[in-house]
This record gives structure tokens, sequence and C-alpha cells, in this order.
């Protein structure tokens, strides 16, 4: 992450208006673009998990909390397909974006302090692997761990039908830098609070594969 780097800027309705660096589109809540892509797999119950990423405590957005499996920003001339590159830089996955699943775009608001605004429009990706988890080669700078949750009982978190929920996952030995394997266990408020829209499509589509 790099306070110097481009990003394309639009209108809500997301006529572009030119570029603006990583801090100025973060200080004035600019509209911008971001690729968010989701692994996920069939468990031996048949039933899906996802996999969530840990941020690193030293992240300005949300840090310490779940996230999606790969994320991040577009840089200025790039569309949502580019955005594939975070996969590997993030997690070591080298994927063909043919590989991925389209479904759809979100827009989303974070007003998380008076200089510090995210104004996005996400663009959504699947992609199902069952990678063994210590296979992944994370990148420690953004994420710190990384973790199997049943869809069916994170819905059921949401709902508030379940107080916490369960998962493996791994997480990186600082002193070592190789990844351990542990079961975590997670309260909504671990999450990122991403909108009910952006949910609802997610699980949507999951739901039709």
């Amino acid at each position: 992450m790099s306070e110097t780097e481009i990003f394309d800027i639009y209108t809500i309705e997301m006529r572009k208006l030119g570029t603006a660096s990583r801090q100025e589109v973060h200080t004035k809540g600019l509209c911008n673009q971001t690729f968010h892509c989701w692994i996920m797999k069939r468990n031996v119950m048949g039933e899906v998990d996802l996999l969530f990423q840990r941020r690193h405590a030293n992240k300005d957005v949300f840090p310490s909390l779940l996230d999606t499996s790969c994320a991040g920003h577009l840089q200025a001339g790039e569309d949502a397909r580019d955005g594939i590159r975070e996969l590997e830089e993030e997690l070591g996955l080298a994927v063909r974006v043919e590989d991925l699943t389209y479904i759809g775009k979100v827009t989303q608001e974070h007003l998380l302090l008076p200089h510090l605004i995210d104004r996005e429009f996400n663009h959504v990706f699947l992609y199902e692997s069952e990678q063994p988890l210590v296979d992944y080669r994370i990148q420690i700078e953004e994420l710190t761990g990384l973790y199997w949750v049943s869809l069916r009982e994170f819905q059921e978190l949401r709902r508030g039908d379940r107080d916490q929920l369960s998962s493996t996952g791994v997480y990186v030995d600082e002193a070592s830098g190789t990844l351990i394997e542990e079961e975590a266990t997670w309260r909504l408020t671990d999450f990122t609070p991403n909108s009910d829209e952006y949910y609802q499509l997610l699980f949507d589509q999951i739901g039709k594969r």
C-alpha cells in the first residue's frame, strides 16, 4: 500500500471525473473502484465454506478484522478484471481471469473518521479452490491469517441466530514467517461491516452455483 498510488475517480453514477492519489481519495471520500474475490469450497458435508483473510493490525481501515478473501483498489486505467493481480500479490495464487466468476458490482460507503472515508464500487468475483491453507503464500504486510468459515454459520451469525462461530485456519508466525494451523472463534464484530446489499449479492450468487 502506498499513498502515492493513483486511482480513477467517479461520480456516484459512475461517470469518470479524473484521477486522484490514494490519500486524496480517502481524505475527501472520492468514489473509486475495487476488486473483491471470494474463495469458496465445498466441505465434507457438501456445504459452502468461504475463505476470510484477517487484515493486518497496521491497516488504516478495519485493522485485524476478517475480510474478503482478497481485495484491493484498482489503479488508474485498470478495469475490474485487472484486479486479478491482487490474488497473486496477497495470496500467491497465479490464476487466470477465466477461472473467476464475476457476480456483480456493489456501491459501498464507510465513514470511518472525518478524514478517512471509503466510497467504493466493489466489483465482486468468485473463485473455487481447495488448496490447503498452509500452501498459500500470503503478503504479511497486508494480512496475518486465513480462515475457512461456514457460509451457513456466517449467515446465522449475521441474522443474530448465533453469538459466535468457530473456524479452521492459519496464522503467520512472525518469528519464522511460516503458517501455523489453528482453530479460532469469532463474533460478528470480528468481521468487516459490509452492507446487506453486498452480502445479499454474494449469498444469492453462491446459491445459484
